[in-house]
């Protein structure tokens, strides 16, 4: 079978695009903070709604709650799909209600005593009234709404606000990259205070008017995001950016007798669609097979306008290039996943730790709430972003060359080996509690059971301000990360990704939960994970998991030399430009040659003849 050597390439009339900046921004950052306000605190102190209003077991609570998280960043990635490829962004943000209504529907279940169990108060909850089955479906409800919001709010807030700096220039790709952190600032700064204030009222105060704020501020962040409509970028989606993975796969597979070609950067079919959004992309050697996709047979057919009549047969190199985009984050990703359960931890038996810890802060009549202590980590997050974008950053620049001052990869690393020293000393922590309350007199019994430590629960802050250091450099660095990797035309499921990750990570964090609680039920060294932390072992279980982490940093390592970033193909730029002008003229001859032995004519080497033209006289 003969080969073709085929490059097209079209020019690309750009659209002039009023980029606004940073005055969309108080809009957008805006409307993020009064969510965040809203939602982040009161997801946090689920944990201890479930074990004291809902009556559940702590084991059970935690892995409802993983699997409530876990659910709740799986639906960003089809609200992320659906934006990208048919709603837009600004379609997919409206999805307010259903968060609001999710809150309005959980602060009915405080409000209306006959949509929750009785009050049982320090009996262990086992022997306490439990939630009948009515209420446990309104309670789901709720949850339900509260999912379907995140799905639409969460993939596109982030990559909504990028959208309105100018990727193409210097200055804009540097405001993208300080938008990403500053981003994570306001973030942390709000998730600061509702984990203080918000849960302060919920615990102390009443939980109803605890769960009532949170549907007023996100009626705030509703206001905010439509009064700057105006002055939004709105990128229109492109239609389904799997269709196009999809076809290559397919047109390799029907190709996959033929042989690889030299010079694929210039011999492969490579049209540019002159409207596309997405960057033009070189080839790499990685993943060859699926070049055979880009390969021109003499039975594939490509039309006046230079495209592919049959995209099922014959794809494009840049179309090529992007599913390996695609294929080579996988790897990284799934060490991201492999993250997410340190932190998960970090916001589940951390909250159980506090619980049995003594809690009291100077005087001995205020009492921190156990789910204000994940704030630490937040207040480690909000201190190092401003240092490490405008001090730490600019030296660095200089020093490497690096926009963010290190690669995204490098940033990721180091989260991967700071989430080994959380475990380890949250291992460390756990021990000197138990210790506590095993030796010393304890301070009564906290609510579900179980004698309260003597240990100040300020210990604690320690393992946390840790995993905020971790979570610092993974939440911008793995974004970014995402955000620049993925084609252009995918960036909310790029922004997806990031919370799939975290999908992962609760879900196999409450499948480690149930499998542990039940494997060392009746072992020599007792339950690792009872109701009772005093009479289990979470430091063994706090072990275990850092030697996952050890062996995850190891195999990051292997990734990370492995990978590839986008745009660094087989040449660089310059060559690039030169192997499209060498494509073209060998093209011409190749026509010319192919046209000569068609016995129509003989053409000079300067008669320009088209594709088309011989398609058409040379069947």
């Amino acid at each position: 079978m003969e080969e073709k050597n085929t490059v097209v390439t079209a020019t690309a009339k750009e659209t002039q695009v009023d980029y606004k900046g940073i005055k969309t921004m108080p809009f957008i950052i805006g409307n993020e903070a009064f969510e965040k306000l809203g939602s982040w605190g009161t997801t946090s102190n689920l944990i201890v709604y479930f074990t004291t209003v809902f009556n559940m077991k702590r084991v059970n609570a935690a892995i409802l709650i993983d699997a409530y998280k876990g659910t709740s960043f799986v639906t960003p990635l089809i609200g992320g799909f659906l934006a990208d490829a048919y709603f837009g962004l600004e379609t997919d943000y409206n999805l307010f209600s259903c968060t609001a209504k999710g809150m309005i529907l959980l602060m009915l279940t405080a409000a209306i005593p006959k949509l929750h169990p009785p009050n049982c108060g320090t009996q262990k909850n086992e022997l306490c009234v439990q939630a009948t089955t009515p209420q446990w479906i309104f309670m789901a409800c709720a949850l339900g709404f509260l999912v379907i919001g995140a799905g639409g709010i969460r993939p596109c807030n982030m990559a909504f606000g990028a959208d309105q700096f100018n990727p193409k220039t210097d200055t804009g790709k540097r405001s993208i990259i300080s938008f990403i952190n500053w981003y994570f600032f306001v973030l942390s700064s709000c998730t600061l205070i509702s984990l203080t204030v918000i849960i302060y009222v919920q615990s102390n105060v009443s939980w109803t008017v605890g769960l009532a704020l949170p549907p007023c501020l996100m009626l705030i962040a509703c206001i905010l995001y439509f009064m700057g409509s105006r002055t939004y970028v709105k990128v229109k989606p492109e239609g389904s950016p799997f269709t196009r993975f999809i076809q290559v796969l397919v047109a390799a597979t029907r190709k996959r007798r033929l042989a690889q070609l030299d010079n694929p950067e210039i011999a492969l079919f490579n049209y540019i669609d002159p409207n596309s959004v997405n960057s033009m992309l070189q080839h790499t050697d990685q993943f060859r097979f699926f070049d055979k996709a880009a390969i021109v047979s003499h039975e594939d057919q490509i039309t006046a306008d230079g495209t592919s009549e049959n995209p099922w047969r014959l794809c494009s190199m840049q179309q090529v290039e992007e599913l390996k985009c695609l294929i080579r984050v996988l790897p990284v990703w799934i060490s991201s996943a492999m993250f997410h359960i340190t932190v998960t931890q970090q916001h589940s038996y951390a909250v159980y730790q506090a619980l049995q810890s003594d809690r009291h802060l100077g005087t001995k009549n205020f009492k921190v709430p156990a789910a204000s202590y994940i704030v630490f980590s937040w207040i480690t997050i909000v201190i190092w972003i401003p240092i490490y974008d405008r001090l730490i950053v600019p030296p660095l620049r200089k020093l490497t060359s690096q926009e963010g001052g290190m690669t995204l990869l490098q940033r990721m690393g180091i989260r991967t080996f700071i989430s080994i020293i959380t475990m380890f000393v949250s291992a460390l922590v756990e021990q000197r509690r138990r210790n506590f309350a095993l030796t010393y007199p304890t301070l009564g019994i906290a609510k579900g059971g179980g004698a309260v430590s003597s240990m100040c629960a300020h210990w604690l802050i320690l393992q946390l301000s840790i995993n905020g250091l971790s979570e610092a450099f993974n939440h911008i660095g793995q974004l970014e990360f995402y955000y620049n990797q993925f084609p252009e035309n995918m960036r909310s499921v790029a922004v997806s990704f990031f919370f799939l990750g975290f999908a992962v990570g609760s879900y196999i964090s409450s499948f480690m939960v149930s499998i542990v609680h039940r494997t060392t039920e009746g072992n020599i060294t007792g339950n690792w994970l009872p109701e009772d932390l005093n009479k289990g072992r979470l430091d063994y279980f706090y072990y275990m998991i850092s030697v996952m982490n050890v062996v995850n940093f190891g195999y990051f390592l292997v990734c990370a030399r492995w990978y590839r970033y986008k745009g660094s193909g087989t040449a660089t730029k310059e060559a690039a430009s030169k192997n499209i002008k060498d494509a073209e003229k060998t093209l011409n001859r190749s026509v010319r040659e192919m046209y000569v032995r068609c016995n129509k004519t003989v053409f000079s080497f300067s008669t320009s003849i088209t594709l088309p033209d011989l398609i058409i006289h040379c069947p």
